[in-house]
C-alpha cells in the first residue's frame, strides 16, 4: 500500500502542483488542499468585504476558524501518513497538533518569515521546519527552535528548454510595484541599453492603485504591466538571450524560485549576488553582479559571446541538484521518513 501525503498551501502559481508531482514521482498517493490569502475563500464578494471592513483582523480570524474546521475534516477523511505544508499561515497551532496525533507534519516556509508572521508560532507544533532563506534558519536557531535550510527549486514539468528564436535581448519577469530596487535597476538598464529589445512582465503601475498613472504609463512596449502564468513564462525564457533575476529587498541570503527556473528552462541568467547565490554557482554557470556597473558589463559580454556552454552547465546543475523531486527527497530524509517506514 502506498504512503499517503496531504499537501496544504496557498495558491502559489504552480508550487503546490510541483510538490504533488514530486511526491507522485516518488510513489506516494497525493492529495492537495489550497487556501487563499488574506482571507479564504477570496471570492469577489469576500474581497470587497475585506477591503471595506473596519475590523480586518476579526474577518481573518473568522476565516481561519472556518478553514480549520474544513481542513481537519479533510484530514480525517484522507488519513494521511504525512502532512506537507507550504507556509501554512492560515492554520491554527491546535490544528497542527491534531494532525500530529496520527501523522508526521512537515512545514516549508516558502516566504521570508516577516511576510508570514502567523507561521512563526508553528515551529513548536511540527515535526520538521524548513526555511528557504538561510537567515530565517539562523533566526529560528537563535530562538532555540529546530530549523533546516531547504532552498526553493525548479518544477521540471513546467520549466524546460523549448526550441525558439531568440527575439528578446533582455527579459525580466517578477513583481515590480512593491520593489523600488527592481524598478530602479530596470529603469537604469533600459536607459543604458536603448538599442536592445527589453521586455518586462509584472504589475508595475496597477490601475486600482492610481488610475491616472496607469493611464499615462510610459514605455508600454517594454513594460507589459501584467503578470503571466508559468507556462507563458517558460516560453518567454526560451525566447530570451538574457533573463534578468533581481531578488526582492528582504532576501539577503537565499535564492528565489526564478534562480532555478531560469536555468532549468535553458536560458542564460544574470542574477544579483548574495552569499548563497555565490556559493551555488561557482563555475561561471550564470552571471552574478554586485552592482549596476557589473550588470552592464555582463550584459555586454552576453550580447557579444555565445553563452551556450554556460547555459548547459547551469541546466545540468539544476536538473541534478535543484528540482522539487530533489527537495522532497531531502525533506523526507531529514524527517527520517521513507515509504517503507510508514
Amino acid at each position: 500500500m502506498k504512503s499517503r501525503v496531504l499537501i496544504i498551501g496557498p495558491k502559489y502559481y504552480h508550487y503546490l502542483n510541483a510538490c504533488k508531482h514530486a511526491f507522485n514521482e516518488l510513489g506516494w498517493d497525493t492529495m492537495v488542499e489550497s487556501y487563499d490569502n488574506p482571507v479564504h475563500p477570496y471570492t469577489p464578494l469576500m474581497k470587497w468585504q475585506y477591503k471595506l471592513s473596519n475590523n480586518k483582523a476579526a474577518l481573518q480570524h473568522k476565516s481561519r476558524m472556518a478553514y480549520a474546521a474544513y481542513i481537519e475534516k479533510r484530514f480525517e477523511e484522507i488519513r494521511p501518513d504525512v502532512v506537507f505544508i507550504m507556509n501554512g499561515d492560515i492554520l491554527e497551532t491546535a490544528t497542527l497538533d491534531r494532525f500530529r496525533q496520527s501523522a508526521k507534519v512537515l512545514l516549508w516556509l516558502f516566504d521570508n518569515r516577516d511576510k508570514i508572521p502567523n507561521s512563526i508560532a508553528h515551529a513548536d507544533h511540527v515535526d520538521c521546519l524548513f526555511c528557504f532563506e538561510q537567515d530565517d534558519v539562523d533566526w529560528f536557531l537563535a530562538q532555540g527552535k529546530h530549523a533546516y535550510f531547504l532552498p526553493q527549486a525548479c518544477d521540471t514539468s513546467t520549466y524546460f528548454p523549448v526550441t525558439s528564436a531568440k527575439d528578446i535581448d533582455i527579459l525580466f519577469v517578477g513583481v515590480l510595484y512593491y520593489s523600488p530596487r527592481r524598478q530602479q535597476i530596470i529603469h537604469n538598464l533600459i536607459h543604458r541599453f536603448p538599442h536592445l529589445r527589453i521586455v518586462v512582465f509584472g504589475t508595475y503601475k496597477p490601475w486600482y492603485k492610481n488610475p491616472l498613472k496607469w493611464l499615462l504609463r510610459e514605455k508600454r512596449h517594454i513594460y507589459k504591466n501584467r503578470n503571466i502564468d508559468s507556462t507563458e513564462v517558460n516560453l518567454y525564457y526560451n525566447r530570451s538571450r538574457i533573463v534578468l533575476n533581481i531578488h526582492q529587498e528582504q532576501q539577503q541570503n537565499g535564492a528565489n524560485p526564478r534562480t532555478f527556473e531560469i536555468s532549468g528552462s535553458g536560458a542564460y541568467q544574470l542574477c544579483d549576488a548574495n552569499p548563497y547565490i555565490e556559493s551555488l554557482f561557482t563555475n561561471g554557470e550564470i552571471g552574478i553582479y554586485h552592482n549596476e556597473d557589473e550588470l552592464y558589463r555582463l550584459v555586454e559580454e552576453a550580447m557579444a559571446d555565445d553563452k551556450a556552454p554556460q547555459v548547459q552547465q547551469a541546466y545540468n546543475f539544476v536538473q541534478a541538484h535543484h528540482t522539487f523531486i530533489v527537495r522532497i527527497k531531502e525533506a523526507l530524509a531529514i524527517a527520517h521518513i521513507t515509504t517503507n517506514s510508514i
